[in-house]
């Protein structure tokens, strides 16, 4: 069997260039050698390299991705796996190039990606769906006096969270505990992003959960449950070791349930492809009959999760009796033969 190469497509132009690296090198490793002939391509604004086996680079040719290997041929990817977690990947610019130069790739299509990067529009998109997400406004660079420290309190309440409107791996996150912390909090996170999102602080358990459908049927994964001793889960707590991840979550399995299905669902709503991470966090509270209920509020959805050792998506992988390897495969495969390759 002629094996398919596959462009492992990391870096980018946000904080998270290192991170989406230490996700490449874990698909690398997880990578069937048999079936494929994997490369990463290490993006920036700055050049496009293709990381050859010898760990020399070479340019990649924009207009067609392609490269040239040690020997001077011509390598030519049949599909990108992109795992650039922020922009341009996880945004829709790259999913709008592939589509120009027709490479399939393996991440939901651009306006399902550039819907997801923008936590203000998702957040809204959703709730008309039925989905609990937190209070939330959007404050744009330079309009910054158009939210006064008033509406923030009055209309979000204190504390609650500022982050950068696109974004992850909480780069530019605050939680905001006291009025003077507000205007300090807005500008941290308009230097990851020209929009910053407020949101209403939702206390209770929070736990994440992945997905993806290929044609050979839907897997929802086992749910994690994220417990930290830091104000919130932050870099540390998601790279440095900070936090517990305790999978599968111990919750009840009525509201695990209710999880998986809102997961699977958001992810057709979203039009997602590959494999999707969603975080909540549950609330309890009481009903108008004095019983107790719990509410799943959507915090996030990541379409390019990261899959560095200590990420989450590896771990429900395991979790769920299956290996990394099997699941990128068929990932692989099916988007593969979606295009007719």
């Amino acid at each position: 069997m002629e094996k398919k190469i596959i462009a492992i497509v990391a870096g980018g132009d946000s904080s998270e260039h290192d991170v989406s690296l230490r996700s490449a090198q874990g698909i690398l490793g997880e990578m069937d050698l048999e079936r494929f002939e994997p490369y990463i391509i290490e993006l920036s604004a700055q050049a496009w390299t293709a990381i050859l086996p010898d760990g020399t680079k070479s340019p990649v040719n924009r207009q067609h991705f392609t490269f040239t290997d040690a020997s001077g041929k011509e390598i030519k990817p049949e599909m990108a796996y992109i795992i650039i977690h922020g922009t341009p990947g996880e945004d829709g610019t790259l999913q709008g190039y592939f589509d120009l130069i027709g490479m399939p790739y393996s991440t939901g299509p651009l306006l399902t990606e550039a819907l997801t990067f923008n936590k203000f529009a998702l957040n809204n998109f959703l709730k008309t769906f039925g989905v609990n997400t937190a209070e939330n406004m959007l404050v744009r660079r330079g309009h910054e006096q158009l939210v006064t420290d008033d509406e923030v309190v009055n209309h979000i309440g204190l504390p609650c969270f500022i982050k950068p409107n696109a974004g992850g791996s909480s780069f530019g996150v605050t939680k905001v505990k006291t009025r003077d912390q507000i205007r300090p909090a807005l500008e941290k996170a308009l230097n990851e992003s020209d929009e910053a999102i407020i949101e209403s602080l939702l206390q209770g358990t929070e736990i994440t959960c992945g997905c993806f459908k290929t044609e050979r049927g839907d897997t929802v994964l086992p749910i994690t449950e994220v417990v930290t001793q830091n104000e919130f889960f932050d870099y540390n707590a998601k790279y440095n070791g900070q936090v517990s991840e305790i999978t599968p979550a111990r919750i009840d399995e009525e509201v695990a349930e209710r999880v998986r299905l809102i997961t699977s669902a958001i992810y057709d709503i979203l039009n997602c492809r590959g494999i999707i991470r969603v975080d909540y966090i549950l609330s309890p509270y009481t009903d108008e009959n004095g019983e107790q209920k719990t509410r799943i509020n959507m915090l996030e959805v990541n379409t390019t999760p990261g899959m560095t050792p200590t990420s989450f998506i590896p771990q429900q992988i395991r979790a769920a009796g299956l290996t990394v390897k099997d699941v990128l495969t068929e990932i692989i495969e099916d988007q593969l033969a979606r295009a007719g390759r």
